[in-house]
């Protein structure tokens, strides 16, 4: 399983709709580590394939999910994303963590593993 787009609908559907409540919700069904990125980003491609690789590994454990701040900017703004990449880490119980700049792989495996598998 690859990495899926997010667009502002699917994250309203599948993470949190912010038009309906002010108070986070998690909509989804299994943990998410969202990648808020652009094209034109080093860092972003740095990292792009080190995600894919991830999705794979914890299939069925998490989503992952890339949200172009581009073409999503309503829904950039609704976590006052100013830097790229940032990362969201939004476990099935709390409240999501917010990571501005590039992770090395095993940073994010720890992260992963500790913030939204082993919770």
């Amino acid at each position: 399983m690859a990495t899926k787009k997010m667009t502002n609908e699917l994250f309203k559907e599948k993470v949190f709709n912010y038009e309906n409540s002010q108070e986070w919700k998690f909509e989804g069904d299994r943990p998410a580590l969202i990648d808020f990125y652009a094209d034109w980003c080093a860092p972003c491609k740095m990292i792009a394939p080190i995600l894919e690789e991830l999705s794979e590994k914890y299939d069925g454990q998490v989503d992952i999910y890339k949200v172009n701040t581009e073409s999503e900017q309503e829904l950039s703004s609704v976590f006052g994303i100013r830097s790229i990449p940032s990362l969201l880490f939004v476990p099935k119980e709390g409240m999501p963590k917010l990571q501005a700049g590039a992770m090395h792989k095993q940073a994010l495996q720890e992260v992963i593993e500790k913030e939204l598998i082993n919770v």
